[in-house]
């Protein structure tokens, strides 16, 4: 297909965790391979609500920060806290919010689309934008497998697309009066292109040169870029299985946490790894996947066919507990209470009956979503 046009996109990301970031990754890389003429700006909505960050004035360090500093020290049980307040200072923070969005928008050239990858922000988005550039339109790219109501994904105000991944985000924006036109559900989360392509090397001959059995049954253990301290607690209690299974652990830039595991005393073969982009190499060579329900690193996992184990209780992060329901929903893998129970659960994940049901279940989920969202796009700009 052909354009006569370059297309100005302006994409809204967040660095509060890593599957934001993921995402506009994911997105300019299928443009580029489709050879889309699209000119992307990126702002981070951190850097652009910065003055008005009350975490900053209270703590000395901003909302993403914190949020990440409370990932990565397994501090999760403070989210339910963190987001009440979150809500709290963008709602009663709104209208100034929307004159620094006018502000921003008075600094940009012509759009053709603005895109947001992130939560509680979009209303003022969406106001600021029909002051300053009126008719520009504007579309959500969910990057969870649901909302966390009200005024985190979805405002039904505005007339915003919203491209939802799953059935259950698709009937909520339904449920809360998100008109039908401006609802596009994929096939799934968006994942890079690269997770899609196969593998060029020998399997075996890559585990032997990471120094792992060619043979033995390969886990994955991934709790995104900044990795936890529950890494080391799952290593440890998976000691006793180190004759059936061996790990693969991805520590991001968690670089204490990768030190530790290298230098305890283990007979558990094992591959430590810090921050990385050749994730889809590692997940290549494993054979199921341990960490936490993050959208984004499942859906990875799903691609690569590989079943999951995480955890889901009191403690996991509010929008991500519909995830580890949609893993059972699915039977794709196993939902636990705690990575206390990690060695029955990778018992009962292995037993022979299990194994072929959720790999038979993981090669019927088709998730093309990636290939899907540039026609999606290309759709709306046709609108225009």
């Amino acid at each position: 297909m052909s354009y006569e046009k370059i297309f100005s996109l302006h994409v809204f990301t967040l660095s509060a965790g890593g599957g934001h970031y993921a995402t506009l990754r994911a997105l300019s890389a299928i443009a580029q391979q489709q050879k889309r003429p699209w000119q992307i700006t990126v702002t981070d909505i951190g850097q652009l609500s910065e003055p008005l960050d009350p975490y900053k004035k209270l703590f000395g360090s901003d909302g993403n920060e914190l949020y990440n500093q409370m990932i990565g020290a397994d501090w999760t049980w403070l989210h339910p806290v963190m987001m009440f307040l979150d809500k709290f200072f963008i709602r009663l923070l709104h209208p100034i919010g929307v004159k620094l969005g006018e502000r921003h928008w008075r600094q940009q050239p012509p759009l053709d689309l603005v895109i947001s990858l992130i939560p509680l922000y979009n209303r003022a988005i969406w106001d600021s934008l029909q002051r300053v550039k009126v008719n520009t339109p504007m579309v959500t790219i969910m990057t969870d497998f649901a909302d966390s109501p009200p005024h985190f994904w979805i405002e039904p105000k505005t007339k915003s697309y919203l491209i939802c991944g799953t059935n259950r985000a698709t009937e909520q924006a339904r449920s809360l009066g998100v008109s039908k036109e401006y609802i596009v559900q994929t096939s799934g989360m968006i994942v890079h292109p690269r997770f899609y392509q196969p593998m060029s090397s020998n399997r075996r001959v890559e585990r032997q040169r990471l120094g792992l059995d060619p043979d033995r049954v390969t886990g994955i253990v991934l709790f995104g870029g900044k990795g936890c301290a529950t890494m080391l607690n799952i290593a440890q209690s998976l000691d006793c299985m180190s004759d059936r299974v061996q790990l693969i652990f991805l520590c991001g830039y968690n670089q204490k946490l990768a030190q530790a595991l290298q230098e305890r005393p283990t007979q558990l073969r094992q591959h430590v790894q810090s921050f990385t982009d050749e994730v889809p190499y590692f997940m290549s060579l494993a054979d199921f996947f341990i960490g936490k329900p993050g959208s984004i690193s499942i859906s990875e996992a799903m691609v690569m066919n590989l079943p999951v184990i995480v955890e889901r209780n009191s403690s996991t992060l509010i929008n991500e507990k519909y995830n580890a329901e949609w893993i059972l929903e699915k039977q794709v893998g196993l939902t636990i209470k705690s990575f206390r129970r990690i060695v029955p659960a990778v018992e009962e994940l292995l037993k022979p009956e299990n194994w072929l049901r959720y790999k038979a279940n993981l090669a019927a989920i088709q998730n093309q979503a990636v290939f899907e969202v540039c026609d999606i796009l290309q759709n709306i700009f046709d609108k225009k």
